[in-house]
């Protein structure tokens, strides 16, 4: 396996260009591995770092990448949207990798991940495995703005960002942060898959509730889906024995991708 540290410069209309640092590893496997981090996470956490080091031992090709404003990519954080990373998150995936892919989105990128299997379902049906570990879907909305006090709501209104304490270090909620999230809202029940989907959650995940992830499995319109919930997991599932049970859900997303 080689690994190489790329830049990928994203051309958006109207607004600035930025480059997007990634990470290509290759390997013989018979499917490629694609990262997505979470909100304030990168892609040499430790997650995404162990995944890495196990799709070494693995031989199993990975690419992992850093939204702008995280990492090594351009940007600022508070500048960003999902509109954004998830232009990022797309042009990363068609650039990047060849041939089919498993996709593994943790907390905000399993929003992502969601959305880029519905942007790419028309024209790109690479995707032959997804998995999502404490999925943040519709986070600007069911997670942010609708837990904030109304005295917040207006500081966001009238300032145009909020200073949010987190024990992930404090990070600003903007106006147009909120504004851009509601465009990519998504239902549980309009969701379609054309591949076996698992999600992992901790149960004792403060972040994003668990019965979120137990709502997709519920109302999704898809029978290939597994949801395994870790009693004492918290939102990170960071733990040497939370990392295995990832590494057995993407062996089996293999060897199902394998045999189909």
């Amino acid at each position: 396996m080689q690994h190489d540290d790329q830049f990928i410069t994203i051309e958006a209309g109207g607004s600035v260009s930025r480059r997007i640092a990634c990470n290509v590893s290759t390997g013989q496997g018979p499917v490629g591995i694609f990262w997505m981090c979470g909100f304030l996470a990168n892609m040499r956490g430790r997650k995404a770092s162990a995944l890495a080091e196990w799709c070494r031992r693995k031989d199993y090709a990975l690419t992992r990448f850093d939204y702008s404003g995280r990492g090594h990519s351009e940007g600022r954080i508070e500048d960003g949207t999902i509109s954004q990373w998830l232009e990022e998150t797309k042009t990363v995936f068609i650039e990047k990798t060849t041939g089919p892919q498993i996709v593994i989105g943790s907390s905000m990128g399993g929003w992502l991940a969601l959305l880029l299997m519905r942007a790419l379902a028309p024209h790109d049906n690479r995707i032959a495995g997804c998995i999502l570990v404490a999925p943040a879907w519709n986070m600007t909305e069911a997670l942010m703005w609708d837990r904030f006090s109304p005295d917040i709501r207006e500081e966001i209104d009238k300032k145009g960002a909020y200073h949010h304490p987190s024990p992930y270090g404090p990070y600003s909620i903007t106006k147009q942060l909120i504004k851009d999230g509601r465009s990519h809202l998504i239902h549980p029940k309009d969701l379609t898959f054309n591949c076996p989907v698992a999600v992992l959650h901790g149960m004792q995940d403060r972040v994003v509730p668990w019965q979120r992830s137990l709502e997709i499995v519920e109302q999704a319109n898809h029978d290939d889906m597994v949801l395994e919930l870790i009693r004492d997991g918290d939102h990170g599932l960071s733990r040497d024995r939370d990392l295995a049970r990832l590494f057995r859900r993407v062996d089996e997303m293999v060897d199902m991708s394998s045999s189909r």
